[in-house]
């Protein structure tokens, strides 16, 4: 059976009460009154119930995380930061995997709500949830415009946009080509692709964008087939940058010679697997901190409404993609 607030006590010689103030950390109690409690409770095995302790502080330190998917590197950093950043203020994350799913989506919602969560970190795909809009639950949307009243934090996608492109057109690459997600998604990343059309028409040049529907290597086979001209890509993410790489090869596409590449966010493991690739590197460590202090501010109710928006910087690492 397992041991109850009253086993600590008897063991500790102290009554219900003063365990109870010891679990809560509230009133004055004397170092050696602790001491006894702490070593009954490691005698005895005993774990106090969060569940019961969240319900009298009314608060559970506990953090929601939504993301589309838990397997590209981008949100794999980006998750690794926002745990180790919210364990380090105290508080834990629930991790919720939507798989870019509006069902699932809102399933997970539903779900922290019921567990009691002090707040929302969300990065999902999905657009027009109304679930997000909820009274009272602190909410931070990641790259995505999730309601009205939801404050957002982002790299600055526009400034990565014409960093890459601008690259490219200094380079000497007269053909091209960006490489975008759905453009009917709600999100600030469509700035990658505004500053991109923008500098090339700037410099005199067509702007052609080709989005991805799920199979990468598929829309960059019909894109070099439409355009054989092509001599310069802008990736909108590294792993699209690297199917590129893959692709061009197989068509004996040398690489930086006759076709330059670059990608963007810049993650731990593209700097290992592929050093050679050019791109845009978001603060990953940033973004997530950012993240966490905005939700903290909401739940101890310190947040000013004019932090609607919140962009941080992008560096552009040059590497033989480009050169």
């Amino acid at each position: 059976m397992k041991p109850k607030i009253s086993d600590v006590a008897r063991v500790a010689g102290v009554s219900p009460t003063t365990v109870s103030r010891v679990l809560n950390n509230r009133g004055y109690i004397g170092e050696e009154t602790r001491k006894k409690v702490q070593e009954a409770m490691e005698e005895l095995n005993y774990f106090p119930n969060d569940i019961a302790r969240s319900l009298f502080i009314k608060k559970t330190y506990l953090i929601g995380v939504i993301f589309p998917t838990t397997s590209n590197p981008f949100y794999g950093q980006l998750i690794f930061h926002l745990e180790n950043y919210a364990n380090s203020l105290g508080y834990k994350i629930l991790l919720c995997n939507s798989q870019g799913r509006e069902d699932k989506e809102k399933s997970y919602l539903h779900m922290l709500q019921r567990n009691q969560v002090d707040g929302i970190i969300a990065g999902a795909h999905n657009r027009g949830i109304e679930e997000y809009d909820i009274p009272n639950l602190p909410v931070v949307g990641f790259d995505r415009y999730l309601s009205k009243n939801t404050p957002v934090v982002s790299s600055d996608n526009y400034d990565g946009g014409r960093k890459a492109t601008q690259l490219l057109i200094n380079k000497k690459c007269n053909h091209i080509i960006h490489i975008n997600g759905p453009s009917d998604l709600e999100t600030p990343a469509n700035l990658r692709r505004k500053a991109y059309e923008e500098v090339m028409k700037e410099h005199g040049r067509n702007p052609i964008t080709y989005e991805t529907l799920g199979d990468n290597e598929a829309t960059i086979n019909k894109l070099f087939e439409e355009h054989p001209e092509v001599d310069g890509i802008f990736a909108s993410d590294d792993l699209i940058a690297a199917t590129v790489l893959r692709v061009a090869k197989k068509r004996n596409r040398k690489i930086p010679y006759d076709l330059k590449v670059i990608g963007y966010d810049g993650t731990d493991t593209t700097k290992v697997l592929l050093p050679e690739l050019s791109t845009i590197a978001q603060p990953i460590k940033d973004i997530a901190e950012t993240c966490v202090d905005l939700l903290i501010k909401q739940i101890d109710g310190k947040w000013d409404e004019k932090e609607q928006q919140t962009i941080l910087p992008v560096k552009l690492i040059e590497s033989e993609t480009t050169t």
